[in-house]
């Protein structure tokens, strides 16, 4: 496990405040101009030191894995503020480009098609990587979504997911209640509980599927409303019918009928095109008619769009 073993606090300077976490908890901008680099500061009262720890633990679990935040140090820190209140932190990588919710608002509060496909994919491989190990983020909303500059060429940008501390590990019971902060983006299972029976009920995957697609309904400008009661979300804009289909794969009311993380993977709306051109010319004709016709049936299986703009 390669962690950055460089990072000497006595060096660390203050550069901003972030955010808060709760009352007393915040997020920091930390400098070290003898090395020029910057790291995030994490820090929160010792009452909530389980949920740091849990989410350094992940991190440090998939430190290698391009779709998850990186830990910049590998243990939890603990200090006494000015006031003798008891404090623990925890460092990681920064993302210099902000988050989800600040790159949809500077782009005029809707991304293009391209942009939520590309965006929908890396969070896919993060989520891929987490469920695999029998991880569920459980709190997956834009704001856990953090965005850093690209190292593809070409590209603007690279998402990583972060914000574990209401994570369910896989030693964990699913029956327990595993609240979310957000409940425009909570799925049903986990806002009316009582109304789920049997493995419907229990904490798993399908739970950040749901948050996924309101992620996405987000991207393409959606803003949350309430209808009759229920709490639903608007869009103002048609968007494909790919994208139409995928979003209400990760709405199905049971949780067992949801996509799984796999299928949305493969998903026309989320999966990485190839240049048909080049990748065409190289294989027999016979190959091409056979994937024509694995394309024509995954459109004809494309649920129609729903009437209207609400979902």
């Amino acid at each position: 496990m390669e962690i950055i073993e460089d990072l000497k606090e006595s060096s660390l300077e203050t550069v901003s405040v972030l955010g808060k976490l709760g009352t007393f908890g915040f997020v920091s901008l930390q400098s070290d101009s003898n090395l020029g680099k910057s790291y995030v500061k994490k820090t929160s009262t010792l009452e909530q030191s389980k949920n740091l720890e849990k989410e350094l633990r992940i991190m440090l679990r998939f430190h290698n894995n391009p779709f998850i935040v990186r830990a910049s140090s590998d243990h939890l820190h603990f200090a006494t503020n000015t006031k003798s209140m008891s404090l623990c932190y925890i460092y990681m990588e920064y993302a210099s480009l902000g988050n989800l919710n600040k790159m949809i608002s500077d782009a005029g509060g809707r991304l293009s098609e391209d942009s939520v496909r590309r965006a929908t994919r890396m969070i896919l491989q993060g989520l891929k990587a987490l469920h695999s190990e029998g991880f569920v983020h459980c709190d997956l909303k834009p704001s856990n979504v953090l965005v850093f500059p690209s190292n593809t060429r070409g590209e603007p940008w690279d998402l990583k997911l972060a914000g574990f501390g209401l994570s369910k590990e896989p030693t964990m019971d699913s029956s327990l209640l595993f609240p979310g902060t957000l409940e425009e983006y909570m799925s049903p299972e986990a806002i009316e509980r009582d109304r789920f029976v049997g493995k419907d009920k229990l904490i798993g995957p399908a739970r950040d599927i749901w948050s996924l697609g309101r992620i996405v309904l987000r991207m393409f400008g959606g803003i949350p409303v309430e209808v009759r009661g229920s709490n639903t979300w608007r869009l103002y804009e048609d968007i494909s019918p790919e994208a139409t289909d995928f979003v209400r794969r990760c709405f199905a009311w049971r949780p067992s009928n949801r996509a799984t993380v796999d299928e949305l993977v493969d998903h026309p709306f989320a999966a990485e095109k190839l240049p048909l051109l080049l990748s065409f010319l190289r294989v027999p004709s016979f190959v091409r008619r056979n994937v024509n016709e694995k394309l024509n049936v995954r459109q004809e299986e494309l649920i129609p769009k729903p009437q209207g703009l609400l979902w």
